[in-house]
This record gives structure tokens, C-alpha cells and sequence, in this order.
């Protein structure tokens, strides 16, 4: 599913030919058409290794560098996930603020965080 779009969004993390991972960015239109969401997610096995930042910067130059109109390209980790928040923060995005009360993962009801880069930081 994630080959077939067009534009290319979607990516998979592999290592030995096997999907471990995958990371994408969702294109806004309209008033939000300058600014893009992304999102990734890692088999556990794997982390701490540097994919993840290495796939972030990679995904996100990519995003810049296919679509101009792209001014920003933002993530919303949940706020207690710190190695998803290190990545970020290793790729150089910026925390932007904090939404209160915005997600539910397992059942419970949690804060998410505002991280954002800008074409003009890269």
C-alpha cells in the first residue's frame, strides 16, 4: 500500500530484507498546506542504535527537498516517550509545546508533545 502512493510518503525500515521499522510524513493542503507531519516507529530490538535518527533525517530531507512548498515538517511524540523526543532533538527539531489531554495509547489518556523543524533550519 505504502509503495503504490504517489507522491512516495511512506518508508520502510529494513535490515536483512526484513521490514523492522517504517517512517512517513502526511502532506496538509488547504491553510496547513506548508507543513507536513511525520511519524515512525522502530522494533524494539533495535533501538539505541542510531536508525531511527539516521531514517528522521534522512525522511525529512527527502520531504523538504520533493515538495518546495513544504515549510515545516512537524512530530507529536507522546510526552513520556524520552528516546523518541532524543531523536527529534538529534535531528535538530525544536520543541514547540505541549498538548495536553491529546492522544490514547493503551487504554489511557495522555499528553503529546509539539516538535517542528523548519526548511529554513536545515
Amino acid at each position: 500500500m505504502a509503495a503504490a502512493l504517489t507522491p512516495r510518503t511512506f518508508f520502510a525500515i529494513a535490515v536483512d530484507g526484513q521490514a523492522v521499522g517504517g517512517i512517513g510524513y502526511t502532506l496538509h493542503d488547504d491553510v496547513e498546506r506548508v507543513s507536513a507531519e511525520i511519524g515512525y516507529w522502530l522494533s524494539a530490538a533495535l533501538w539505541g542504535k542510531g536508525m531511527m535518527t539516521q531514517a528522521l533525517a534522512a525522511v525529512t530531507d527527502y520531504a523538504f527537498e520533493r515538495h518546495p512548498e513544504l515549510r515545516r515538517v512537524y512530530a507529536v511524540p507522546y510526552a513520556w516517550s524520552g528516546a523518541s523526543i532524543r531523536v527529534l532533538e538529534k535531528v535538530g527539531y525544536r520543541l514547540e509545546g505541549r498538548m495536553r489531554e491529546s492522544a490514547i495509547k493503551d487504554g489511557e489518556v495522555t499528553d503529546q508533545l509539539l516538535y517542528a523543524t523548519l526548511r529554513s533550519e536545515r
